[in-house]
This record gives C-alpha cells, sequence and structure tokens, in this order.
C-alpha cells in the first residue's frame, strides 16, 4: 500500500488520538500508513500541534487497549514533546458545542469539534488522524486513506 508523499505545505500538523495510536499500535489497521505518514512529519520537520483534550483522550485510549506503561510513556513524552499544546477554553467549547448542533447528521464527539476549532483558528489543515470526521468536517488526513 502506498502513502501519499507529504504536500510541501502542510508543515504544519494536527495530532489526534486516533493517530498517536495508531503510530504505536501495531494491532491497529492503520499502523503502517501512520508510521509512514509520522516519518514524514519527522522527515519534513513540520510543526506538530494537538489539544489538551487530545491529550487527556489519547492518555485513555492507551490505558484502556495498551495498558499503564504505554499510557504513562505518553504522558511523560507529551510533557517534553516538540508538540505544542493548545489548552481549550471555555470560548472553544462553546464554539465546539455550536458546530456539534450545527451538523446533526454527523458524529462529532466535543474533543474532535475542539480540535476543529483550534485547527481553524490557529490555520492548521492537516491531521494526523484516523477519524473520518476531520475529512467531513473539511481537513486533510495525512497520510491516512480511510
Amino acid at each position: 500500500m502506498s502513502v501519499p508523499r507529504l504536500h510541501p505545505v502542510a508543515r504544519r500538523v494536527f495530532l489526534d488520538s486516533s493517530g498517536y495510536l495508531a503510530v504505536v499500535n501495531p494491532r491497529d489497521r492503520y499502523h503502517q500508513e501512520a508510521r509512514a505518514a509520522w516519518a514524514q512529519i519527522i522527515a519534513a520537520r513540520c510543526q506538530t500541534y494537538t489539544s489538551s483534550f487530545v491529550v487527556a483522550e489519547a492518555h485513555a485510549l492507551f490505558l484502556t487497549r495498551l495498558g499503564y506503561h504505554h499510557a504513562a510513556a505518553f504522558l511523560q513524552q507529551s510533557e517534553t514533546s516538540a508538540t505544542e499544546v493548545f489548552w481549550v477554553q471555555p470560548a472553544d467549547v462553546a464554539r465546539a458545542q455550536a458546530i456539534i448542533y450545527r451538523y446533526s447528521d454527523k458524529q462529532f464527539s466535543l474533543t474532535d469539534a475542539t480540535s476543529f476549532v483550534l485547527m481553524e483558528r490557529h490555520r492548521i489543515g492537516t491531521a494526523l488522524t484516523t477519524d473520518h470526521n476531520f475529512a467531513q468536517y473539511g481537513f486533510q488526513l495525512l497520510g491516512i486513506s480511510l
């Protein structure tokens, strides 16, 4: 399976919890694609971003799917990582709720919608995620073909 090359203008990438999990978990169905996309992020020296909600959600995913040690390692790594963490604010939650209510035909979680708000504000158009909701909202998925 070939992985699309990283588009030259995608120098800023948002990391979603499903993307984190796919990179680390060899049993994830998108593992190979996510690893290749991660290698492209590193090679292109992209700046990576995530949110406080995504960190919490990813920790929970790691805990339930990979166990305590992987979950704790993820938290420790997130403290020293070059990935910038945007802290979700009450106004972000309010805007995210408006997105959820507006798109009643979609299954956007609050974490997804707050990610959309932050990505729009910071002009980040690409996400490393296996969540099709990002594509439904109009963002590019990096190297993952759902």
